[in-house]
């Protein structure tokens, strides 16, 4: 079996050469591009006759072959063709099955598994099925039971009579249903002898049909920039009515998610929203916001309504399960005919039910945004990870060759070969400009980037995509990669960007597979820049990342502060760009999430002057009540003065202690407001 092994390795490189042009002849160096095969894995199928037969299919992504042990006295392996199967008669007995995965050139990569084969019919079959969190109607399974070796789950849809799925007794399974409703479910757990196992229940698919978090907080800006008609982000006009008898259908619910304020119109066909004693002129804006959630809708018509002129609307498709985040400039109104001077109500119609949030006209600011408060640590775009990546803006590591103060850190953990991160944007990428750049540091030269462009369809049903891999060339240092995407359909909306590194190896979390992106040239700009400057000192840590508990906090992004090994005093900085004003707002409130009660978290805020200079300061202790869950603390700052520019927000987490970066000194931050 050796020999044949490393026969057909030889045939498959020596395939691979004989591809290769004339040119290219007697040059093996494209042989170092192929992976080490990964995620290596065996299914098992047993005969249900008590002979003991069972067929091993071993799996693996990059393997051309694979030796099988069966781990009874069997010495000599099997080997086996990638997408072939081997059988092996067993005695009743538990067996650790080792399969080692080939590629081309003979690496290879291993996993072990537990093999149990019995004559006796599963026993203590446990089986737990749950409704997936995240996922609409998608349900979860997993079944352990002694003696068994795989289990089929039937889903009890009518006219399916076969199982749906099946695996290895143990394994995570999961199925989509269509539809809604209660099923007669049933697994069947399975061994060597003829009779099985059966569980059998009556479970209830349920649909999420209600947001499980927040949409995007917006930005902060002037009280003159923004009008707005619904958002706790902004003062909204007053004497509006969300749900005039117009002598609709739909139906009007004031939804609160852990005291996010939201619209909700059921069974919408149409639906007014008006404000005509308080008539709006829009007409030095430039954009309408309005972010949408919704549960079975497909598109929405939004109908800014005018006192003298005729009806028009912006038909807006929508995702299902996921905030749509809208930016419609007012022109796409106006070239149609609508007057926005004299504005006195909207209209929604549509079919299904929706949420909406933050509606509000914009401007771009000409003067800098004063009072930068709340601080909420939300970007214009969501940052999300799959499959094991990890993707979080953090301060720059290595200013020389990239001087942004802030960049988006790229970890792949162990986990899919394919584990990444992807940024959503609110308004979908602009790829008439076909060459991409980014600025990349990487750990070592000759890592992989892969960017993909996505449609807003989730994954695996995505319609449309587009991607490009680049090479680093240089070790831990900044450099440019270019990503020429020629030829990318300009007719489809584009609104997630994914990012692979080395796309088919799996990683480890560790430093080689950590890199930093910044400045991303697509339009809009992607520089994970925030409106405020972050620093740490002598051990402390602060970086943006993404919510770990939404339960009490429904943001997606916030602030993680860390206590390193160094000085008691380790802490870190925010720094905005125009002074904090207490002007009858001497108080300051702030979300924690702090792994214990007792934790003691300092507010200081200091003038601009660097420390150990600082003329001006002044701070304020609060102390956690609670541990593992979010809770709001508040800092009275009475008597704090008002003359003074305090550009400086310091945050120091028990001060006077030692902290050891672990869990037991990480804490979380958001809405950092004055009241």
């Amino acid at each position: 079996m050796k020999t044949f092994k490393y026969i057909l390795s030889l045939i498959l490189v020596t395939a691979l050469i004989w591809s290769c042009n004339e040119e290219d002849f007697g040059d093996t160096s494209f042989l170092d591009s192929i992976a080490v095969p990964t995620n290596v894995a065996a299914v098992y199928t047993i005969t249900q006759d008590n002979s003991g037969l069972v067929t091993i299919t071993p799996t693996a992504e990059g393997a051309s072959s694979f030796d099988i042990y069966f781990g009874d006295t069997t010495t000599e392996p099997e080997n086996v063709i990638a997408g072939s199967n081997v059988q092996h008669t067993y005695d009743e007995g538990s067996y650790q099955v080792k399969v080692v995965a080939y590629n081309a050139k003979a690496d290879t990569a291993e996993v072990t598994q537990d093999l149990v084969v019995s004559f006796k019919a599963p026993e203590n079959l446990v089986v737990t099925i749950e409704n997936d969190l995240a996922i609409s109607k998608l349900v979860n399974i997993t079944a352990n039971a002694d003696f068994a070796v795989t289990y089929e789950f039937y889903s009890g849809e009518t006219g399916v009579d076969q199982p749906v799925i099946s695996g290895n007794i143990a394994d995570a399974l999961s199925y989509q249903y269509t539809e809604a409703g209660t099923y007669s479910v049933k697994v069947v757990a399975m061994g060597g002898a003829i009779e099985t196992t059966e569980y059998t229940t009556e479970f209830e698919v349920t649909a999420i049909l209600a947001p499980l978090s927040s949409a995007s907080t917006p930005s902060p800006r002037n009280a003159s920039d923004v009008i707005s008609l619904f958002s706790d982000a902004y003062t909204d006009i007053s004497d509006i009515d969300y749900n005039p008898n117009w002598g609709q259908q739909t139906i009007y619910t004031a939804f609160d998610l852990n005291g996010d304020a939201m619209i909700q119109y059921s069974n919408l066909n149409y639906q007014g929203i008006d404000f005509a004693t308080n008539v709006q002129d829009v007409s030095s804006m430039e954009t309408l916001h309005i972010d949408v959630w919704t549960a079975d809708a497909t598109s929405i018509d939004i109908y800014p309504i005018s006192s003298s002129s005729a009806e028009y609307f912006v038909t807006k498709e929508l995702v299902a399960d996921q905030w749509n985040s809208f930016e419609i400039p007012l022109a796409e109104f106006t070239d149609q005919g609508l007057v926005i001077s004299d504005l006195k109500q909207f209209k929604f119609v549509g079919a299904g039910s929706v949420f909406i949030d933050n509606l509000y006209f914009y401007k771009a600011s000409s003067t800098p945004v004063t009072g930068v408060t709340p601080l909420t640590f939300e970007s214009d775009f969501e940052l999300s990870s799959f499959d094991g990546g990890d993707i979080s803006i953090v301060a720059n590591p290595d200013t020389n060759g990239n001087s942004s103060s802030m960049v988006a850190q790229l970890v792949k953990n162990a986990g899919q070969t394919w584990a990444g991160s992807k940024i959503t944007v609110p308004t979908p990428f602009d790829v008439s400009n076909t060459t991409v750049t980014a600025k990349v540091w990487s750990p070592r030269a000759g890592l992989n980037l892969l960017l993909k462009f996505e449609d807003a369809t989730p994954w695996p049903n995505t319609v449309a995509s587009a991607e490009i891999t680049a090479t680093t060339t240089v070790a831990n240092g900044w450099e440019e990669l270019t990503f020429d995407f020629s030829g990318i359909s300009t007719s489809v909306d584009f609104t997630n960007l994914v990012l692979i590194m080395d796309n088919g190896t799996a990683g480890d979390g560790s430093s080689d597979y950590t890199i930093y992106i910044d400045d991303i040239s697509t339009s809009p700009k992607l520089d994970f820049e925030p409106d405020y400057e972050f620093s740490s000192f002598d051990g402390g840590e602060l970086s943006v990342v993404a919510n770990p508990d939404i339960n009490g906090n429904s943001s997606s992004m916030v602030a993680q502060l860390v206590k390193n090994a160094g000085q008691t005093w380790a802490g870190s900085k925010i720094t905005v760009p125009t002074p904090f004003s207490f002007t009858g707002e001497t108080s300051v409130k702030v979300k924690v999430w702090s792994p214990r009660a007792g934790l003691n978290l300092l507010l200081k805020f200091e003038d601009a002057t660097p420390w150990p200079n600082t003329v001006a300061s002044a701070e304020i202790t609060a102390t956690t009540t609670v541990a593992n869950e979010w809770e709001e603390l508040t800092f009275d700052f009475s008597g704090i003065s008002t003359s003074v520019d305090f550009t400086n927000l310091v945050l120091i987490m028990d001060n006077g202690t030692a902290g050891d970066g672990s869990s037991n000194y990480t804490i979380y931050l958001d809405d950092i407001s004055q009241f």
